[in-house]
Formats: C-alpha cells, sequence, structure tokens
C-alpha cells in the first residue's frame, strides 16, 4: 500500500503562540521524551519567535517542528552576518517517509531567503540528514577529560597579576556577557547574543545537574576590569586512595592569554578533584599549549556548527578574504537552485564582491562544499582530495584554498 504524502499546502503553518505546548510536546517526544526542567522549558517559550517558527500538522495533532532564530554570525573579517538559526527540526516517529521534513525544510530555506538573511546554520543530532539540504560541518569543537592530577600548567607571563573571585552567576552576569560581547568580533561562528540568550548560560535545573554542585563563577580582574570569567560545577567523589571529584567546565571567556591562563589554572587546582571535564571548547584554544601531558586531556575532536549558504553572492561577499582571490565558482545546488550557476569572486582582507558571470570556471563543487569552507576551518584542498572539490584552472584551488583559511578557528560558543 503507497504512503500517503505530507501536503504541505493543508498541513505546513506557521506556529501560533496557543499551539506552542503542542508543538514542544512532539520536540521533546521526538528527542526521545524525557521532560526539561520548568525553568528551560519557560526560556525556550520566551526565545521563540513565532513568525518564524513551523509546525506540520495532521489534522490537530502535531506532527513536525522546526524553526529559526534570527542569529548574526561573525564571519572572517569579524563582519556580523544575519544567519537563520536552524531550531527544533522534529517529526513524529508515525509520520516518517511522508515528505514532512522535506516539506519543512523547502518552506524554511525559501523564508530565510526572502528574510534577506544569506546564512543558515545549525547544529545536528544526526549530521546524515542535513546534507541533502545542503547543510555541512563548518565548525568543530573539543571535548576534554583531564586528569589534573598528572597533568601540570605552564602559564605566561602575567598570569599572577590577574585576580580571582567567586561570584554568584547572576549577579556577575553584565560583566560576563560583556566579556563575551568583546570577544565575538574576533572569531568566526560565534553568535552575537540578543536580548534573552544571555539566560541560557544561567540555567541550573537540580534535577540535570547529575550529582554536581549548583552553578558556580569564578571572574577574573586586573585594575578593576573584568577580564574573564568561568561557570563549572563540581562533583564530589572518592575512591579507595581519597578524594576524586570532578570539575565540570560549563562556560569559560577570557580577553586575554593570561586571564585564560588564570582560569584554567584554578580549575586545574581546585580542592578534592583530579579531573576536569571540558566539552564544546575551540580546536585552538590556548590551554592545550600550556599542559604538560596533553595525551592525559584526552582530546576528541568533533563536528559542531554547520553551514548553509542560502545566498552565494551575498555570503561570499560578506566575509573577507586572507589572501588576495579572483576565481570563478561553478555551484552546484539542486535544493535551492537560485544558487546553481557561475559565480566570480574577487576579493583580499579588506572586503570582497561575488557576481554571477559567464567567465570560464576555475572550480567546480555544491553548495555542502562552499558552505564547509566558508567560516575558514575547512580547507578547499582538503575537500579536493575527498573528491569533492575540481580544479579546473590549475592553481586556481590552492589560491582558493589560502584566501578561504581563517586564524583563529571558527567556533560555536553555546546550542540553540
Amino acid at each position: 500500500m503507497a504512503i500517503e504524502q505530507a501536503d504541505p499546502a493543508t498541513g505546513l503553518r506557521v506556529l501560533q503562540p496557543d499551539d506552542w505546548d503542542k508543538w514542544y510536546a512532539n520536540l521533546i517526544r521526538a528527542f526521545g521524551g524525557v521532560p526539561e526542567a520548568d525553568e528551560e522549558r519557560e526560556l525556550w517559550n520566551a526565545l521563540t519567535e513565532f513568525d518564524r517558527f513551523l509546525g506540520f500538522w495532521d489534522g490537530d495533532e502535531c506532527v513536525g517542528t522546526a524553526g529559526a532564530f534570527s542569529f548574526r554570525l561573525t564571519v572572517p573579517g569579524g563582519e556580523s552576518v544575519p544567519a537563520a538559526g536552524i531550531t527544533g527540526v522534529s517529526v513524529a516517529a508515525t509520520h516518517r517517509r511522508r515528505g514532512v521534513l522535506r516539506s519543512m525544510m523547502r518552506r524554511q530555506l525559501d523564508d530565510v531567503r526572502s528574510w534577506g538573511e544569506p546564512l543558515a546554520v545549525l547544529t545536528a543530532s544526526e549530521p546524515a540528514i542535513y546534507g541533502r539540504f545542503g547543510y555541512a560541518a563548518a565548525a568543530f569543537q573539543v571535548n576534554a577529560e583531564i586528569d589534573t592530577s598528572r597533568t601540570a600548567l605552564s602559564v605566561p607571563p602575567g598570569t599572577d597579576d590577574v585576580r580571582l573571585r567567586y561570584a554568584v552567576p547572576a549577579d556577575v552576569l553584565d560583566a560576563c556577557e560583556a566579556v563575551y560581547a568583546r570577544l565575538v568580533p574576533g572569531r568566526p561562528g560565534m553568535l552575537a547574543r540578543r536580548p534573552g540568550w544571555e539566560r541560557q548560560g544561567l540555567l541550573d535545573s537540580p534535577g540535570e545537574r547529575g550529582g554536581a554542585s549548583p552553578l558556580q563563577c569564578v571572574v577574573a580582574e586586573r585594575a578593576g576590569e573584568t577580564v574573564g570569567y568561568a561557570r563549572f560545577r563540581v562533583k564530589p567523589g572518592w575512591s579507595a586512595a581519597g578524594a576524586d571529584g570532578t570539575v565540570l567546565l560549563s562556560d569559560l571567556a577570557a580577553l586575554d592569554p593570561a586571564a585564560g591562563a588564570a582560569l584554567w589554572r584554578f580549575l586545574f587546582g581546585i580542592d578534592l578533584t583530579s579531573s576536569l571535564v571540558a566539552r564544546g571548547r575551540p580546536v585552538d584554544e590556548g590551554w592545550q599549549y600550556m599542559v604538560s601531558d596533553i595525551r592525559r586531556c584526552r582530546p576528541e575532536t568533533r563536528d559542531s556548527l554547520y553551514v548553509r549558504l542560502v545566498d552565494v553572492g551575498a555570503a561570499l561577499q560578506a566575509r573577507t578574504y586572507r589572501a588576495p582571490v579572483d576565481v570563478v565558482f561553478e555551484v552546484e545546488d539542486a535544493f535551492c537552485p537560485w544558487n546553481t550557476g557561475r559565480w566570480r569572486l574577487t576579493g583580499d582582507a579588506k572586503g570582497a564582491s561575488c557576481e554571477r558571470t559567464e567567465d570560464r570556471a576555475d572550480l567546480a563543487l555544491s553548495i555542502r562544499e562552499l558552505g564547509a569552507a566558508y567560516l575558514g576551518g575547512v580547507s578547499l584542498t582538503a575537500l579536493a582530495a575527498a573528491g569533492r572539490v575540481d580544479e579546473l584552472r590549475r592553481g586556481a584551488l590552492a589560491e582558493a584554498s589560502l584566501a578561504f583559511g581563517s586564524d583563529p578557528a571558527p567556533w560555536l560558543p553555546h546550542g540553540f
């Protein structure tokens, strides 16, 4: 018997406030059905931009969810570019393989284009899903489980000039947010926080601590100015040899190497602990080069932010380039055909232009490869080695790959 296909004309509609509870219940069920704490549920309700969220309905039942937060994303060169933060994507298990997901992705990208936002970004619970819609991993993160009892830190000059003090996380929120805001332009992939998003870092439901302490905060100060902060929990533990607790790092930001080193040294040295768990950290973060034994830190790299160029010309023009570049891309984009064709990119560290052209192509690739390389964390040379980029003019690959690179590495500071 044929499976009835979703009809986007009748089932798909913009989310209304009165429907949010049903919408959210479907989303939670799709992710395992474990209820969230009230404070977290209330935050997501408050952050929902209803005119940018979609629900797919089968009668009165919500069977599909998708949303798009209105973010601004830092790109190489420091510009803050409008980007749709794709979130809350789910399809009820009873309605799989009926075109529900495709209908929502189709509507969503059409909407993003109509809003004039050149980028769509997401974090993927199942990465295999999103490639067919043009998304690719563009930023990565490091997770580490550090044996602090057997790993020492070598800190830079000036570390001892930094003063640390404990503070109630909510009491120093404004100062911490000021530090974060100063860092945003300096690293691709970072999100400028809109009002309300600062609350995400303070979520502290007792039921989700896993036996650890309430959220703690230490701020770093120099000459009366806040230059960094760390938020963390401590999970006590005991073995036959004695205290064996774990520090669980939630967030850390610092304006300079000395401030960062002071915070890491503090975390390494908390009494009655022997390990530090840090997740979602930048792949080029300095602590990795201060430790005496990186193997005892067990670093693991994994995918983080996925990027999709919704408007090739606007997206490539929005960033700058590490070296002069003049290259014609032959772009294939089956899901958003308005991007398909040839685009001439010319640019350098001062700016860029990207226009349609009839000139002969230098490189051929799909929209996924452009998304992967966009933030400078994945090289076009590596993608070519995987057979994902074809060099049509000798030398064009090296030229473009060098130009697209970024220091520092792209990083997504928090999920959405």
